[in-house]
């Protein structure tokens, strides 16, 4: 396994971030896997390398934190590990269990902190961006986190790049805590972040930690149309139909198999290497419901593409409307 830094914390995470959205209980999504299933993810990860693991309080309402955990301090040394999660997702539909607020943010960091069995949290990540919620107000949230030693480092996700910066302006002025990551949709099929949160993420110093990074599975290979019900996953996920629905996508995938092809090598591993070439990827977050799919993740660490075969990649693309994000506040509600 190769390893970077996360942005300019100095810690050092492996190239391939393991999603643990997959690990939980398929009551809350019918492809997730039970506890039991997932424990080989989680010793195959560790005995690669693998030291980067992403969930989310909402992934299973919990469960997803719970097996991690488990696994992690079973397999693995808590202090070489970095150990992601997210806040933002309503945990019930009762008052104050989602959003941004002072109150939630705190509360759900204690939860998390119980779910993982750990005294601090790595990476604690904005899931999105609450509109209700002043970006002052979350910010002094997470500074307060950081200040009292339950979270090393704060992350952000899905955003539009002025929203970032103007989050990043706000830690500056008032000496806050400042985000390190941005975990964003990006691969070769939606590529709209290179216009200007990869810049900005390049000029600011911070990683990005792509999610999606085979979009939903059709840049494995292994699907000949977006919503095909070709996996139990495709069969249930609306998001794919909705971030995923141009001809010029399937053109990509197709690109993506003929490189594959001459090279030999699973698609899925040429997609995964063509984002690790860009140097503000860290870690693609790559999630797993087969071992195959951890061991083509884990190869395409070693696999370098060379600039004729990731600029044919790249030609088939398309632009796309901007997908993925949670729409902003109409700035006259914004403070």
């Amino acid at each position: 396994m190769k390893y970077t830094y996360l942005a300019d914390t100095g810690v050092k995470v492996s190239r391939i971030c393991l999603g643990c959205m997959s690990f939980g209980s398929p009551k809350w999504r019918p492809w997730v896997l039970e506890e039991a299933d997932a424990e080989p993810f989680f010793r195959r990860a560790v005995e690669a390398g693998i030291n980067f693991f992403d969930t989310a309080d909402i992934y299973s309402l919990g469960r997803s934190e719970e097996i991690t955990g488990r696994y992690l301090r079973e397999y693995a040394r808590l202090d070489e590990v970095v150990v992601a999660t997210k806040v933002f997702f309503p945990m019930s539909d009762r008052p104050n269990r989602s959003g941004l607020s002072r109150k939630h943010i705190q509360q759900a960091c204690e939860a998390s902190l119980r779910r993982l069995g750990v005294e601090t949290i790595d990476l604690y990540q904005i899931h999105r961006l609450d509109p209700h919620t002043p970006v002052e107000e979350t910010l002094a949230a997470l500074d307060l986190l950081v200040r009292q030693g339950k979270v090393r480092y704060i992350g952000a996700s899905s955003m539009y790049a002025w929203e970032l910066m103007k989050a990043l302006s706000v830690s500056e002025r008032r000496g806050f805590a400042r985000f390190v990551t941005m975990q964003n949709h990006y691969n070769l099929v939606y590529r709209e972040e290179e216009r200007e949160m990869l810049p900005l993420c390049a000029d600011q110093g911070l990683s990005t930690i792509p999610w999606s990074p085979l979009a939903r599975g059709l840049l494995a290979g292994t699907r000949t149309k977006v919503g095909d019900g070709s996996t139990t996953r495709s069969e249930s996920d609306g998001l794919d139909k909705i971030l995923y629905d141009q001809p010029s996508d399937l053109a990509v995938v197709d690109a993506v198999r003929k490189v594959a092809g001459s090279r030999g090598l699973p698609p899925a591993q040429v997609a995964l290497a063509w984002l690790l070439r860009n140097p503000v990827v860290a870690a693609p977050i790559v999630g797993a419901t087969k071992l195959s799919h951890l061991d083509d993740a884990i190869a395409a660490v070693e696999i370098t593409l060379d600039d004729t075969e990731a600029k044919s990649l790249e030609t088939p693309y398309q632009p796309h409307p901007v997908r993925g994000l949670t729409a902003p506040a109409p700035l006259s509600s914004r403070r």
